[in-house]
């Protein structure tokens, strides 16, 4: 059995969305566990035999500071829901609530591994391939080092493998261009860690990739700082969002237009299938000792219950072991001087 633990109440919709998605994926995965943390009073109506529920007195909200969430609110949803991980009550806990929040709480309670400076959310965008690919940092460190960018390499390999099919994804720098020389000094030493990782045998470095090589599915991993992660994630949501709802208006202009649409409706249904992103919700925050995964803010019940389904797969196939062993096996490669911490990027949601 897996047991997840559950802020039932982080997110822009809280409970209507949270509940839902925890009956739909209990009802969907039997070798799993969920332990609900929600404010006292939030269980009405919802009973199931494989769902405990925990109380917690407070929520941090979206608009919550750091100071707020962590010192203030020590007894919320969101940290008691990951205080279950701390505690070997759950393998996993996920949450929609507060990035930064998330984050914050997740490296105070948990703690990093050894030789991992900062933790990174490793989310999914949806390629021309039919598959996904993976990017990390997605909104947890706005700055990054060339160090910060290797461990994300090694973080991101150990997360593809655990949760898709490819034995030895392909890992790509996102650059300005696919010449090694090309970039500021940060992506260029970052180049040549990665290389250097490679030919150790540590990850399978592709080489330098450009934008729209993450739409084209160019490589199975794309490590960037968190802020390019972020614009990128939200740039391919509106993309999709921006062809579903033109192909609708198109199609609804007259009745040739409507009857073109009856007879390319599996193709349509098709590519809104393809593209919808709520099929790749939930980033790993890769890193830390113990698994915990980020819904969207704004994730319906669909996008929600797809997240514990991404935390109960890396719980199911030890994701954080293997990150473990790949990260002792590349420290030669890791600087021993520390960089300095980047500053939590806020907005995920």
């Amino acid at each position: 059995m897996i047991t997840i633990a559950v802020d039932c109440m982080g997110g822009d919709h809280g409970l209507v969305v949270t509940l839902p998605a925890c009956r739909n994926f209990l009802d969907k995965h039997p070798d799993a566990r969920l332990i609900l943390v929600g404010l006292p009073g939030s269980w009405s109506g919802f009973s199931h035999e494989r769902a405990k529920t925990v109380d917690a007195s407070e929520v941090v909200g979206m608009d919550d500071s750091l100071e707020v969430a962590l010192r203030r609110k020590k007894d919320s949803s969101m940290r008691v829901a990951i205080q279950q991980v701390k505690d070997g009550a759950a393998q996993a806990a996920v949450s929609a609530g507060n990035t930064a929040a998330l984050m914050a709480i997740s490296r105070y309670l948990l703690k990093t591994l050894d030789g991992i400076d900062r933790p990174a959310i490793a989310g999914q965008i949806p390629n021309a391939k039919g598959r996904a690919t993976t990017v990390l940092d997605m909104g947890a460190n706005v700055d990054c080092s060339a160090e910060h960018l290797l461990q994300f390499a090694i973080m991101g390999s150990a997360l593809v493998s655990v949760l898709s099919d490819i034995d030895n994804p392909t890992v790509g720098l996102l650059n300005i261009g696919e010449e090694a020389i090309k970039g500021n000094e940060v992506i260029r030493q970052a180049g040549e860690l990665l290389r250097a990782g490679s030919k150790a045998g540590d990850f399978n470095f592709y080489g330098n990739v450009e934008g729209n090589d993450i739409f084209k599915g160019t490589a199975d991993i794309v490590v960037c700082d968190g802020f390019v992660g972020n614009v990128a994630l939200k740039a391919s949501e509106g993309l999709a969002t921006m062809i579903v709802d033109f192909l609708k208006m198109e199609f609804s202009r007259n009745l040739l237009t409507k009857m073109a649409a009856l007879l390319s409706y599996p193709v349509i249904a098709a590519l809104k299938k393809r593209m919808d992103h709520r099929r790749y919700n939930g980033g790993a925050l890769l890193g830390l000792r113990g698994l915990v995964f980020k819904s969207h803010g704004s994730a319906d019940a669909v996008a929600f219950e797809y997240a514990l389904a991404r935390a109960c797969d890396a719980a199911r196939h030890k994701l954080l072991d293997r990150v473990q062993v790949r990260i002792a096996h590349v420290r030669p490669l890791i600087v021993a001087a520390s960089p300095a911490a980047p500053a939590l990027a806020a907005d995920l949601d």
